[in-house]
């Protein structure tokens, strides 16, 4: 099971990657401890602190996310809307992300748990000699509503 992500957790990697948490880091890191399992771009992450009287600016909320992805706290990912969203990365360089199903009529994403790749992956390092670290799989088509 998935480790609960805390505010200690996430200094924790911060530091590790010397950083430090900044009043306006820890400001965007909270809206996704608040928002578990939620895909947000930048403008829903602005929207919600917003919404919440959060005086930060969305250029912040850019370079925060942008920053937080490139340390793998966050992990970037596109889903064909012509923007970024981001969700909390692994907490272990050997566990992998899972898998996101897009429904292209409604624009829902839902995540798939089961990693199926392993057999590949092993395939493909015995044929090729290329060691897999991650992979993302994305599946596009429609959810039960909109079938």
């Amino acid at each position: 099971m998935p480790e609960k992500i805390t505010m200690d957790i996430l200094k924790q990697r911060l530091q590790k990657n010397k950083h430090k948490l900044t009043m306006q880091r820890r400001i965007v890191l909270n809206v996704f401890i608040e928002h578990p399992g939620e895909h947000l771009s930048a403008e829903d992450v602005y929207g919600i602190l917003r919404d919440h009287g959060q005086d930060i600016g969305l250029a912040t909320v850019y370079r925060s996310l942008d920053l937080l992805a490139e340390l793998g706290i966050l992990q970037k990912m596109e889903f064909g809307e012509g923007k970024s969203r981001y969700e909390v990365g692994t907490m272990s360089p050997d566990e992998h992300q899972h898998h996101h199903m897009i429904c292209m009529k409604c624009g829902k994403v839902f995540e798939f748990q089961d990693d199926l790749m392993d057999k590949l992956e092993k395939h493909i390092l015995q044929t090729t000699g290329f060691k897999i670290v991650d992979h993302q799989v994305k599946f596009y088509g429609y959810c039960k509503e909109c079938q």
